[in-house]
């Protein structure tokens, strides 16, 4: 549940304060209001990783082994160059996020402070020759990443499952514009059938294990990218786009390396 909005139980000399400088950054601007007033409660909530370095270097690690795990696929590279593009811009933070979940990468994270409206005031001149500011995860949207990879967890899906689920995941004929939708439906079936069959032996008395898989699997879809590029990547890469360097590592293009 979000927090009940204390910027309304600021003391007054905090308010005019906050006010005084507002109007300042507001003439910096040619006398123009913002578009948006962000609530400093809203801002308080903002995440970032507790421990960066660490957790960063973990999810570049299950990064490189999810490209690996691609690239050893002779079924993805038999696609049409467009399809495979097409396929790792969309499947890319749900196999990324199995991997997290495989190889057991649990993270922290702390509260971001605010940028000080002294600071707005002072480099207020310069925004324009300045790098956009990067945006920052919301505590609530770490919250419900951690949740579902929680609910991976209590799975305890074997090695084998893992594998499988990933290739129904990959070969996910939906997405728009592919040119072999076709055979690639046939993949994810073909998918689907082995993760069926690899668990009858291992689970026999679980009927519902398949459905309950594909359903879990299926919220790992609504995660956005921009969190998980947010989160992991973005201390890393900076303002890199990280699909291309995803094509770059599969396509072992040279160029930037993807290491803290």
């Amino acid at each position: 549940d979000c927090e009940r909005c204390q910027c309304h139980d600021e003391d007054k000399r905090t308010a005019i304060l906050y006010t005084l400088l507002s109007q300042n950054l507001a003439h910096g601007r040619g006398g123009r209001r913002p578009a948006h007033q962000h609530c400093l409660c809203h801002q308080r909530r903002t995440v970032c990783l507790r421990t960066p370095h660490i957790t960063c270097q973990a999810a570049s690690n299950v990064l490189v082994k999810t490209i690996s795990f691609i690239k050893n696929l002779p079924s993805f590279h038999l696609l049409p160059r467009e399809d495979q593009l097409l396929l790792l811009d969309s499947c890319w933070v749900p196999l990324f996020l199995l991997g997290l979940v495989q190889e057991m990468v649990t993270f922290e994270v702390m509260e971001t402070p605010a940028p000080s409206m002294l600071k707005k005031i002072l480099l207020d001149g310069q925004s324009e020759r300045q790098e956009p500011e990067r945006t920052q995860p919301t505590l609530a949207a770490v919250q419900r990443l951690q949740c579902c990879l929680n609910t991976f967890w209590s799975l305890d899906l074997s090695p084998k499952e893992y594998a499988y689920l990933k290739g129904a995941i990959l070969f996910n004929p939906d997405v728009p514009g592919l040119r072999a939708s076709l055979y690639i439906e046939s993949l994810q079936r073909e998918a689907q059938r082995a993760l069926q069959e690899v668990l009858q032996p291992l689970h026999p008395e679980d009927q519902g294990r398949f459905a309950r898989i594909l359903l879990i699997a299926s919220t790992l879809k609504s995660i956005p990218p921009a969190l998980i590029t947010d989160l992991f990547f973005r201390p890393v890469i900076g303002n890199a786009d990280i699909v291309e360097l995803i094509a770059e590592m599969l396509y072992e293009i040279t160029g930037r390396q993807l290491a803290p």
